[in-house]
């Protein structure tokens, strides 16, 4: 960060959903929004009072109905990662509990993707990196 601009700090938690065959689930960012047709993590902002894990358990069940719980969420990683308006960091988890088929609520498309075939999908910068993380452990 340079010394006369300052960012604002945004805190999004992601998760990486595992399925029984270890394929991770990603949602490709859809029309209208910013960074539109990358692939990501599902997941979202913290609200102000929010913990991650209560924001993944609420970004989860709003954008694909999916539910899980705290105890489901193991902290995987993290992306620090400097935009042009602002600063992000992003925990990562892990979650190989959960209930319900994921569906996509919010006109994202969505694919369940082998973690070594993650290159193949364009991901937003901050995403990018934890790909090598993934692949280590699945």
């Amino acid at each position: 960060m340079t010394a006369d601009r300052e960012f604002r700090l945004l805190l999004v938690a992601a998760c990486a959903l595992v399925d029984r065959d270890g394929r991770v689930l990603i949602a490709q960012r859809p029309p209208g929004k910013q960074l539109a047709g990358l692939w990501e993590f599902p997941g979202g902002k913290v609200e102000p009072g929010e913990s991650p894990e209560d924001a993944l358990i609420r970004e989860l069940e709003e954008e694909l109905g999916v539910v899980t719980k705290t105890a489901c969420l193991a902290p995987f990683t993290f992306a620090s990662h400097r935009y042009e308006t602002f600063h992000l960091l992003m925990p990562l988890y892990v979650c190989r509990q959960f209930s319900g088929m994921p569906m996509p609520r919010e006109g994202q498309a969505l694919k369940w993707v082998r973690p070594a075939d993650m290159r193949a999908y364009p991901m937003p910068p901050a995403d990018e990196p934890l790909v090598s993380f993934l692949i280590d452990l699945l």
